[in-house]
């Protein structure tokens, strides 16, 4: 097991904040691919990258920074829970709470998955009741 692969994902995460597209991209295989629980199915990581530069640059997104919670790890996976905070050009934010997986081949990332919760709990209804 290679103790290195919990600082491989933040890294990864660190690059992402910077808005460095390149750096992200060095840390994946070939064959990478991203998948979130938005129903779209799996991306390559060149489309997963082409969509986060196309939400920094085109105004939407300012500044991102990852809070890392828990991190796992297993051989080749590193699993991770993180709250992300999203500031946008008008001052406002955000936070999500968010898990991510990553799998890893010959030290390269090979496989992300992120489960997001994209809707904020109501904080009035905390037995999920109606």
């Amino acid at each position: 097991m290679e103790p290195e692969l919990t600082e491989k994902a933040v890294q990864y995460l660190r690059h992402l904040e910077k808005f460095d597209f390149a750096s992200m991209r060095a840390m994946c295989a070939d064959t990478a691919t991203v998948w979130h629980n938005d129903g779209k199915g799996e991306q390559t990581i060149e489309a997963n990258l082409e969509q986060l530069e196309q939400m920094s640059s085109g105004g939407g997104v300012v500044a991102l920074r990852y809070e890392i919670t828990r991190q796992f790890q297993k051989p080749d996976e590193v699993l991770q829970q993180h709250v992300l905070h999203i500031n946008m050009p008008d001052g406002s934010g955000t936070e999500l709470p968010v898990a991510m997986y990553f799998g890893f081949k010959d030290g390269l990332i090979d496989r992300i998955e992120e489960y997001a919760n994209m809707m904020p709990p109501d904080e009035g209804n905390v037995s999920g009741d109606s």
